[in-house]
This record gives C-alpha cells, sequence and structure tokens, in this order.
C-alpha cells in the first residue's frame, strides 16, 4: 500500500508529496512539530503533544495552521488512511510560503501543515528493550531555547551521527557545568543506588518531553521516589540504572555510557516497571477506521 500525507489541505501520495521552494521551514528552519507514538491502533498522548505544540508557537508567534480539533482529525486520517497500527504520526508547522527574507511575512500569510505517518516494528522495538542501548555524551552546543521544539535540529543531528559511528544509539548532551542536559532526541534518566529516579527540571535547557511527563505520571502511580535535578556523567556512570524517554523510543534502558556499562551492564527493573506501567497512565485515541475523537 502506498503512504499517505497531508499536506496544506490535501490529502496526497506520499511519492507526490512536496512543499514550496520558499517555503520559510525550508529555508530558515522556521517552523516546529510534534511526534506522536502510536500503539495498538490507538495515538498516545495527543492531548499532550497539542498542548506543547500550541506552546511552541506562541513562543514563535505563529499562527495555528488549522483549528486544534480539526488537526486532531487530520492526525487520525492520516494515521488510519496509513493502516498505521504501531508507529509514528508526524506534523511540521511552519511560517508558511513567502519571498525570501528574515523578518516575518506580511500578516495574513498562512502557515504551513504537514503530516505523515509510518509503521514501525514493535518486536524489533522490544528486542532493543530487552537488550538496552549505549550511549554517548557530547557538549551541548544547541541555542537557548530548546524548549521549544523547533525544527532547527541540526546540532541534535549531528550528535546522533557521532553516536552511530560511535555504535552507539543515542548522544547524552552535557552543559558547561558538566551536567547531563538531556539526548539529541530523548529525556535523560539515572536510578541512584537508593533507588531514586533522577531527571533534570523542564526548564529552558530541556524540552518538556510529553513521555517524560507521562513517565513521571507512571513513576508516582507505582509509588517510586522522584528528584527533578540534573546529574553529571559521572553520577550517570556510577548509577543502578540509566535510560531515555521520547515518543520514538518510549523507556529505553541505557546499558552503557561512553563504552562504561551501567551497573551490571543489563536493563534494569525500574526500568521494566516504567515500562510495564507506561501505557496504563498515557491518554490513548482510537484511530482505526473512524475520524472519531474517542478517549479509551
Amino acid at each position: 500500500m502506498s503512504r499517505i500525507a497531508y499536506v496544506n489541505g490535501r490529502y496526497v501520495p506520499h511519492a507526490q508529496a512536496q512543499v514550496h521552494v520558499e517555503d520559510r521551514g525550508y529555508q530558515f528552519s522556521d517552523g516546529v512539530y510534534e511526534v506522536c507514538e502510536v500503539s495498538g491502533g490507538f495515538i498516545i498522548d495527543r492531548t499532550r503533544h497539542l498542548d506543547r505544540l500550541d506552546r511552541s508557537l506562541s513562543e514563535l508567534a505563529m499562527a495555528w495552521p488549522v483549528g486544534r480539533d480539526a488537526l486532531g482529525r487530520i492526525m487520525i486520517e492520516v494515521t488510519s488512511r496509513n493502516r498505521v497500527r504501531d508507529g509514528l504520526v508526524y506534523l511540521q508547522v511552519t511560517r508558511g510560503v513567502a519571498r525570501r527574507d528574515h523578518p516575518f511575512p506580511p500578516p495574513g500569510t498562512p502557515t504551513a501543515l504537514v503530516v505523515t505517518a509510518k509503521s514501525t516494528d514493535r518486536r524489533a522495538f522490544a528486542e532493543k528493550a530487552e537488550k538496552g542501548v549505549a550511549v554517548i555524551t557530547v557538549p551541548d552546543n544547541r541555542w537557548d531555547r530548546v524548549d521549544i521544539k523547533t525544527i532547527g535540529l541540526l546540532p541534535n543531528v549531528l550528535a546522533r551521527q557521532q553516536a552511530r559511528d560511535s555504535g552507539a544509539a543515542e548522544a547524552w548532551m552535557v552543559d558547561e557545568d558538566g551536567m547531563v542536559t538531556e539526548g539529541a532526541a530523548t529525556n535523560a534518566w539515572i536510578v541512584t543506588m537508593d533507588n531514586v529516579l533522577v531527571t533534570r527540571p523542564a526548564e529552558n535547557g530541556i524540552l518538556r518531553g510529553v513521555t517524560r511527563a507521562t513517565a513521571l505520571e507512571a513513576a508516582a502511580k507505582l509509588g517510586l521516589a522522584v528528584e527533578e535535578r540534573g546529574f553529571t556523567v559521572a553520577e550517570a556512570k556510577a548509577a543502578r540504572e540509566a535510560f531515555m524517554t521520547s515518543a520514538t523510543s518510549q523507556i529505553m534502558p541505557v546499558t552503557s555510557i561512553d563504552g562504561a556499562p551501567v551497573a551490571n551492564g543489563h536493563p534494569g527493573e525500574t526500568a521494566r516497571q516504567l515500562g510495564r506501567a507506561f501505557f496504563g497512565a498515557a491518554e490513548k485515541i482510537a484511530v482505526a477506521g473512524s475520524l472519531s475523537l474517542e478517549k479509551r
């Protein structure tokens, strides 16, 4: 089955999906995005993703491309048309098409919207989570407003490529004070020897991860102790466990950092517990064959 994309009001074959050469996302990275997990025929935590989209648009003085409810229906429709049961739905909003100039385009220029969806291999993901993954650490050289989910991701791209070249799955970024901020595409967590979960506060230094927020709720339901504070690379390497969270990796155990094993080099029980409890805490929006906004 050929894939279908939504581009500025039209559902088109993925291979024919196009944006204008003077779209400001293409020329200036003047746009924002969201990625939602799809699991078992449900879009996960859509409300939180749309809340974060609203914040990103507001911070950049950018208008919604369509109404919020309409965008929610488009996400369901694209996911359904692509028959995605397990996978990802991606949406991107840019400031639109205008003659190339750094200042904002004239008032009334419509923002541009693209939505796509694709299937992922749930079994391969489970096998990776069972073994855990490696991360490396790199200097955090991004701009200060990483709390806005913009499409300007070149430092993240370079960090993730450095990780791949090193045989790792992710790069954890480290600030000038030696504290881990977050991964190139994930939030970073450790579990101390006292069995306390630690993750950096969701301030301007990191993105407010949606999966992170749901994982915090799952941890509370499990009665796990949590501290929102920074931690050093040395503390992470000496931790009982480490893991990372995102819509694309959910709750993924980290078993080595910069080539050194975390604890015994195997996924820990806390990450496993959170993985099992995650969907019980998450919002689930039904997809299959319907434009219904029913919540399950």
